[in-house]
């Protein structure tokens, strides 16, 4: 069966759960995990440092171009970090997934 995991970063706590909670409300992903973060990154040229939050929520395979355009709809950054990850888990959380999303 299989389902996805989808890896996205935030400036705060406050925004990963307000799209969060959108994407929960749409029926499109199951459940969302967050975790805070510290980054190095390069931006316009330069290394940058910063702190984030990043969720993991999970869906259907089906439902990754409507949950990306959901996200990019709600983001404030110009270029989000949403990575779309193929997973296998056991029968009954697979199952638990597809029931809880359209």
């Amino acid at each position: 069966m299989g389902f996805i995991i989808i890896y996205i970063t935030y400036p705060n706590l406050k925004i990963a759960k307000k799209i969060v909670t959108a994407l929960m409300e749409s029926r499109l992903i199951a459940c969302g995990n967050f975790f805070p973060i510290q980054n190095t990154y390069w931006w316009k040229g330069k290394i940058e440092n910063s702190k984030e939050v990043v969720s993991i929520v999970k869906t259907k395979k089906k439902n990754w171009e409507k949950v990306k355009s959901a996200i990019i709809k709600l983001h404030p950054y110009k270029t989000p970090c949403i990575m779309k990850i193929n997973v296998e888990a056991g029968d009954d959380y697979e199952s638990w997934i597809n029931k809880e999303v359209k």
